[in-house]
C-alpha cells in the first residue's frame, strides 16, 4: 500500500511538470508567431506599471481614515449670561454638530436621493456613477467646463475632511483609496452624521442643521419635506441655488429631487406632488442678531478666551474660534443694558448743545466703491434708529450718503465742516431722507461688580462697540482724583486713627530746595483753615485734610494700601494721596468692592467658568476644591466646607468704618444728588485737575459700580465739572433703572465695631441724645474699634477744654498774623504744588 501511494504521488508531480512545460513551450511560440499576442503582453505589462506607479504616487502620502474616529471639527464659541441664556457666539463660519440620531429620516433620504442612492450598499465607491463621470469628463476635456464628479457620499467626506478640493483626476484618485478606506474604519451611519455636519451648503453654513437657520430659520426636526428637498440640492451648487435671481433653477432641481425620492420609495406620490406645490420659502440672508449692549462685555471676554487658548485652530485644540468652547459669563442682561443706557445718557447730557464734532472716521472715496470702502471699516451704531453711513458727494447746501447695503438718502442739517468720504451717524425723517446725527467727542467708562464674589455684571467702555472696541472700563488709564481718598483715610484708621479725629485743614506746604516752597490748595485754590473730624474731611472731599493724614501716616504706609487694594504700584509721593496716578475703572471698583465686602477682595471676574465641547470644565473663576464632599459616607468628622476664597486686603474693622464714612458722603457731602434714592449707598466723587476727568465709585454690599467721563485725549471738561454734577447722575439713573435689584438693609458691621454717638460737628461722644434721621442731624452714630472711642468727660472737663482750646487760638491768630507779614515778601516764591504735581481735588 506504501509503495502504490509513492508512485501515485511521483506520478502526479511528472504529468504537473509535463502540462506545466507543455504551457510554457505553447506560450513561447505563440509569442514568436502571433504579433498581437506581442503586442498585448506589451500593453498589459505597461498598463499594471503604470497602474503601480500611479497607485504607489497617489497612495503613499494619504491620510489615514483612522483620522475620522477622532476628528474634531471647527466650532464656534458660544457665551452665555448668568441667567444661562446664549448672549454671543465668536464665529466665522456657521457649524452645528448633530449627532445620526438628531437627522430626520426625510431630510436623511433627501440627501441621499440627490447625491448617492447607492449609499447602503456600495463599498465606497459607486462604479457605474464612477464610469458616467470618466465619460462625462472625456467629452468636456479642454472646454474648460467642468465635468460631473460622480463622487459618493463617502468620497466627499475624504474630500471635505481629509484631502480637500482641488478638481483634478489625482484628487478623485485620492478620493476612491479614501473612500475604500473609510468604509473599513467607519459604519454608514457614521460617515452620513460626518458629512450631514461638514458639507458647505452656502451663507457661511457648514452642515444642515446651520442651514436650515440660515435658509429657514428653523432646526432640522421643523424642517418640510420641500424644505429638506432644496437643502439637499446644495451640494451641487450652493451659491447658485441659494440666491432668490435662481428661484426656478433651484425649485426644478428641487422637484428632480423629490422625484428620486419617490423612485426609491422613500417618499409617496401625494406627498412629493403637495411638496411640489410649495415655494422655496428661503428667508434673506441675516447675520445672528444678539443684544448689542453686550458689545463691550463680549469683546473683553474673547480678549481673555484668546489670551488663555489662543484664536485659531493651529493654536490648540480649545481656540476661540474653532474649539466649540461653551463659556458662562458673569454679564448680567438686565443690568448691561442699564450700564449702557446710562453711560449714553450721561454723555450726551454733557455734550448737550456743543453742536457736530467730526466725522467718525474720513475715506478717500474711490469711484464708485464707496460701499466696499465702507463695509471694511466695520462700522455699526446700536442706539435709537441711527445707522452708520459715508458721504457719498457734498456740494453747497446738498449732500448725499450711501450706507452698508448699498442703498443711498439725501441728508439735511448739514454741518459746514462735513464734506465727502466723512463716515457719520445719521437717523431717517422721512421718506429717503436722513439727519445728520453727533456722537458725543467725550467718552468714559463703566462697569458693576458683585463685592461677594468678584464677579462683574455690566460693563460699557464707550458710546457704542460697534463704533470702536477700546473698552475705557478696562482699558484706559486715567487719574482717579479723590475717588482714591478713600484708602488714605483706611491707612490712618489703621495707624490709629479714627473717625472723630480731628485734622488740620490747613494749608500743607513742602520745601523742594531750589524750586522754593511747594502748597497744596482745596478745591477752588482754597488754603482751608481750622480743625474737623476726618468724616468731615471724607464727606466734603477736603484736599488738606487728606494731605495731613497722609504725611501723619507716612506716605509709604498708604502706597502700600494702593498696591494692596489693587489701585496701582505708585512712588511716595503726596501728590498721590489726591489721587495723581493712573489707573482703571476696573482696578478702582475692585478696590471699593473691598470696602463693601469687609476687607475681603476676590479677583474681578468676567468670565465665572469654560468647558470644551465635550462638557468637560477646563477653566474655572472660582477653582477652590472640596475633596471630601462626595464621600460614599460620612466619615464622623465636621461637615465638609470650602475655604473661604477671596483674600483679607483691609482690616475688616477699618473697611466698615471707611464705608459708614463714605455713607455720609452720599447722605450731605459731594454725592448728596443720590439721596433721593432712600437706599443704604456709599461712595466717593472724584474730579481731576482741570478738570479733565469725572468720577464716582459706589454702591452698596451687593452691588459696587464705577464711572468716570473725560476725552480720549485729556483736555479740560470745563470749570463746572465735577464727579458730583456729571458721574453721579450717571450712577443714580443705573440705580433707578435697576431699583428692584438693590437692597434696603443697611450696611451690616463685623465683629469688634462699636457704634457710639457723637457729636457730628466736634466727634465728641454724646448722652441722653439719639441720633435722628434727618441727614444733617447733629447727632450721628460713628463706628469705632474697641477702645478707640472718644471717652467719657465731666461739664467741668468740657469747659475746661473749650477754655483751653479758646486761649490756643487767639494765640495762634496772633502768630499767624506776625508770619503772614514775614510771609508776604516771599510770597513770589510760593507755586501751587497740586499744579505742578499733577494735582487732583
Amino acid at each position: 500500500m506504501a509503495e502504490n501511494a509513492s508512485s501515485d504521488g511521483e506520478n502526479l508531480n511528472y504529468r504537473i511538470r509535463r502540462e506545466a512545460s507543455g504551457a510554457w513551450g505553447w506560450l513561447r511560440g505563440t509569442w514568436r508567431e502571433k504579433r498581437w499576442v506581442r503586442w498585448l503582453g506589451y500593453a498589459g505589462g505597461g498598463f499594471l506599471a503604470i497602474f503601480i506607479a500611479a497607485w504607489l504616487l497617489v497612495a503613499r502620502d494619504l491620510p489615514s481614515a483612522d483620522k475620522l474616529l477622532d476628528y474634531q471639527p471647527p466650532l464656534p464659541t458660544i457665551v452665555r449670561g448668568i441667567d444661562g441664556q446664549i448672549v454671543y457666539s465668536y464665529a466665522r463660519e456657521r457649524r452645528v454638530q448633530l449627532r445620526f440620531v438628531d437627522f430626520p429620516k426625510q431630510l436623511t433620504d433627501s440627501f441621499l436621493a440627490a447625491e448617492d442612492k447607492t449609499f447602503w450598499t456600495h463599498g465606497g465607491v459607486d462604479y457605474p456613477g464612477l464610469a458616467g463621470a470618466v465619460i462625462d469628463y472625456a467629452s468636456k476635456l479642454g472646454s474648460g467646463q467642468r465635468a460631473k464628479g460622480g463622487s459618493t457620499i463617502t468620497q466627499q467626506v475624504a474630500k471635505n475632511i481629509l484631502i480637500g478640493d482641488e478638481y483634478s483626476v489625482t484628487r478623485k484618485l485620492k478620493e476612491m483609496i479614501l473612500a475604500r478606506r473609510i468604509e473599513s474604519t467607519l459604519n454608514k451611519q457614521q460617515i452620513l452624521e460626518l458629512y450631514l455636519n461638514e458639507i458647505p451648503l452656502g451663507r457661511q453654513s457648514f452642515g444642515v442643521q446651520a442651514a436650515a437657520r440660515a435658509y429657514f430659520g428653523k432646526d432640522v426636526g421643523e424642517l418640510k419635506l420641500h424644505e429638506s428637498a432644496f437643502l439637499a440640492i446644495l451640494p451641487k451648487a450652493p451659491e447658485r441655488y441659494g440666491r432668490a435671481k435662481n428661484a426656478q433653477m433651484a425649485i426644478e432641481r428641487r422637484n428632480y429631487v423629490l422625484e428620486q425620492m419617490v423612485s426609491n420609495g422613500w417618499a409617496t406620490r401625494e406627498a412629493a406632488d403637495e411638496a411640489k406645490a410649495q415655494p422655496l420659502g428661503i428667508i434673506g440672508r441675516r447675520v445672528e442678531t444678539y443684544d448689542p449692549s453686550m458689545g463691550y462685555f463680549v469683546e473683553e471676554v474673547r480678549r481673555q478666551l484668546i489670551q488663555k487658548y489662543g484664536e485659531k485652530a493651529e493654536q490648540g485644540p480649545n481656540s476661540v474660534y474653532a474649539g466649540g468652547l461653551w463659556v458662562r459669563a458673569s454679564v448680567d442682561p438686565e443690568m448691561q443694558k442699564a450700564a449702557q443706557d446710562s453711560l449714553r445718557a450721561g454723555l450726551l447730557r454733557y455734550h448737550g448743545g456743543m453742536g457736530w464734532r467730526g466725522p467718525i472716521e474720513h475715506v478717500d472715496i474711490d469711484g464708485d466703491k464707496w460701499q466696499t470702502q465702507l463695509i471694511t471699516l466695520n462700522k455699526s451704531i446700536s442706539y435709537q434708529d441711527w445707522r452708520i453711513g459715508i458721504v457719498i458727494a457734498r456740494e453747497g447746501a446738498s449732500a448725499s450718503i450711501g450706507f452698508p447695503d448699498g442703498k443711498t438718502g439725501r441728508l439735511t442739517g448739514l454741518p459746514d465742516k462735513l464734506r465727502a468720504g466723512d463716515v457719520i451717524a445719521a437717523a431717517p425723517v422721512g421718506g429717503e431722507t436722513y439727519a445728520v446725527k453727533t456722537i458725543p467727542e467725550v467718552s468714559g467708562g463703566m462697569l458693576v461688580e458683585s463685592p461677594a464674589d468678584g464677579r462683574v455684571v455690566a460693563m460699557q467702555g464707550g458710546f457704542d462697540a460697534g463704533l470702536a472696541s477700546f473698552n475705557r472700563a478696562t482699558q484706559a488709564l486715567r487719574q482717579p482724583g479723590s475717588t482714591i481718598k478713600p484708602f488714605v483715610y483706611a491707612t490712618g484708621l489703621d495707624l490709629g486713627m479714627t473717625p472723630a479725629t480731628m485734622v488740620s485743614d490747613g494749608t500743607f506746604c513742602v520745601y523742594q530746595g531750589t524750586a522754593g516752597q511747594k502748597c497744596f490748595r482745596n478745591f477752588g485754590g482754597g488754603g482751608g483753615g481750622g480743625t474737623h473730624t476726618m468724616r468731615w474731611g471724607l464727606e466734603q472731599s477736603r484736599n488738606l485734610m487728606t494731605v495731613h493724614i497722609a504725611n501723619d501716616a507716612g506716605m509709604e504706609n498708604v502706597t502700600k494700601t494702593f498696591q494692596r487694594v489693587g489701585i496701582g504700584k505708585y512712588q511716595n509721593y503726596l501728590s498721590f494721596a489726591l489721587g495723581a496716578g493712573d489707573t482703571t475703572v476696573i482696578q478702582m471698583v475692585n478696590a471699593y468692592a473691598a470696602l463693601a465686602a469687609n476687607g475681603v477682595q476676590y479677583p474681578a471676574s468676567v468670565i465665572d467658568y469654560v468647558q470644551d465641547r465635550n462638557g468637560k470644565v477646563i477653566f474655572r473663576a472660582d477653582n477652590r476644591r472640596c475633596t471630601t464632599c462626595n464621600m460614599a459616607q460620612w466619615d464622623g468628622k465636621p461637615m465638609p466646607r470650602f475655604e473661604p476664597r477671596g483674600k483679607q486686603v483691609l482690616d475688616a474693622r477699618t473697611a466698615y468704618q471707611v464705608v459708614h464714612m463714605l455713607e455720609g458722603v452720599v447722605q450731605r457731602g459731594t454725592a448728596v444728588v443720590l439721596r433721593d434714592l432712600k437706599i443704604p449707598l456709599f461712595g466717593k466723587t472724584g474730579t481731576t485737575t482741570g478738570p479733565t476727568n469725572v468720577w464716582f465709585v459706589g454702591g452698596s454690599q451687593k452691588y459696587v459700580a464705577g464711572v468716570y467721563l473725560g476725552y480720549d485725549k485729556p483736555r479740560s471738561l470745563g470749570g463746572y465739572a465735577q464727579g458730583g454734577r456729571i458721574a453721579a447722575p450717571i450712577f443714580k439713573q443705573f440705580v433707578q433703572a435697576t431699583r428692584n435689584r438693590w437692597s434696603e438693609l443697611p450696611f451690616v458691621a463685623p465683629e469688634g465695631v462699636r457704634m457710639v454717638r457723637i457729636d457730628r460737628t466736634s466727634g465728641k461722644r454724646v448722652f441722653g441724645v439719639e441720633p435722628g434721621s434727618d441727614p444733617k442731624a447733629g447727632v450721628i452714630w460713628e463706628a469705632f474699634k474697641p477702645d478707640t472711642e472718644p471717652s467719657r468727660a465731666t461739664r467741668a472737663d468740657e469747659l475746661s477744654k473749650q477754655r483751653s482750646a479758646l486761649l490756643a487760638a487767639i494765640q495762634r491768630g496772633r502768630q499767624a498774623r506776625q508770619q503772614d507779614a514775614r510771609d508776604a515778601a516771599r510770597s513770589a516764591e510760593s507755586a501751587d504744588f497740586a499744579e505742578e504735581q499733577g494735582g487732583v481735588y
